[in-house]
């Protein structure tokens, strides 16, 4: 398993009873986990000591109490500052786990010997990874179905000090553009997605991974430059196992462009019990 063993300003503290308790910065949260099926005795004092909690309703969807937490606050991974204000369906706006994955191209970017490095980043949400590979020096063309989702990675990215970084932001759905990046003849030399398990594009276009990420995969297979960098895919969809990831890359890309492909769980480390919880998975290609 990929962890993400090197933040300083977020932990895992313990997890039971289908809920984790979080540090983020100073506060603590307590949200819900469908990874977290053990029962195991509450002994930390913070359990009792929240700045939020995330109660899951039985009809699905749920909602925030809040105990002395602000609106917004901001917590830094190595290089990087990323603004968190809790919103709909227990998230923060930051997915710590992908620190794992940040790490792992940041470095592929900053020992790559070309001149400039061009990024696209697909389902690109708050910008934890374009902020990431922009850092690493590389160009970046960041692509989300919600305006709001943009603006909110622009802020990350003037408050990581890459105001002036070369970023693209675009609002619009992820396969649209990409077929229209194809039929202008541009070409990539990494490319990132994060696709949801579901979602709906800016016009009402519906997604459903376990449809659409073989096509979208192949599809932006089309976009790769003659001699790529990396290719990564992240998933949070329980039924979508590294193995298969691994097989979609391998098929669409490895097959193209030679190199390596290796997949796994991506996950985050409990202090409170040592163990590691996972997060989903990720397939990664490279040179």
């Amino acid at each position: 398993m990929w962890t993400a063993d090197h933040w300083q300003d977020y932990e895992v503290i313990d997890c039971s009873d289908g809920e984790k308790l979080e540090r983020w910065g100073k506060y603590i949260l307590l949200r819900p986990d469908p990874q977290v099926l053990w029962s195991t005795p509450k002994t930390d004092k913070r359990w009792k000591q929240l700045n939020g909690h995330y109660h899951r309703s039985n009809k699905g969807g749920g909602e925030w109490e809040f105990f002395n937490l602000p609106q917004q606050w901001s917590i830094h991974y190595k290089d990087l500052t990323f603004n968190l204000k809790p919103f709909s369906f227990k998230h923060t706006g930051l997915f710590p786990e992908q620190a794992a994955n940040w790490d792992w191209f940041s470095d592929l970017i900053r020992s790559s010997k070309k001149k400039e490095i061009k990024v696209l980043n697909l389902f690109a949400y708050t910008g934890g990874a374009t902020c990431a590979a922009a850092k690493a020096g590389a160009a970046v063309t960041h692509v989300d179905a919600s305006k709001g989702m943009v603006t909110w990675a622009k802020e990350n990215a003037v408050s990581s000090g890459l105001g002036d970084a070369p970023i693209r932001w675009i609002v619009d759905d992820c396969v649209k553009f990409v077929e229209r990046e194809i039929r202008r003849g541009n070409h990539y030399d990494a490319i990132i997605m994060d696709p949801p398990s579901y979602g709906r594009g800016p016009k009402g276009e519906i997604w459903k991974i376990e449809e659409k990420i073989h096509p979208f995969i192949k599809l932006c297979s089309e976009l790769l430059c003659d001699d790529p960098l990396f290719f990564l895919v992240n998933s949070y969809t329980t039924g979508l196992a590294p193995a298969v990831l691994t097989y979609m890359i391998a098929t669409e890309v490895q097959s193209k462009f030679g190199g390596h492909v290796i997949s796994d769980e991506v996950g985050l480390p409990v202090t409170g019990s040592g163990l590691v919880l996972p997060c989903g998975a990720a397939g990664r290609w490279s040179k």
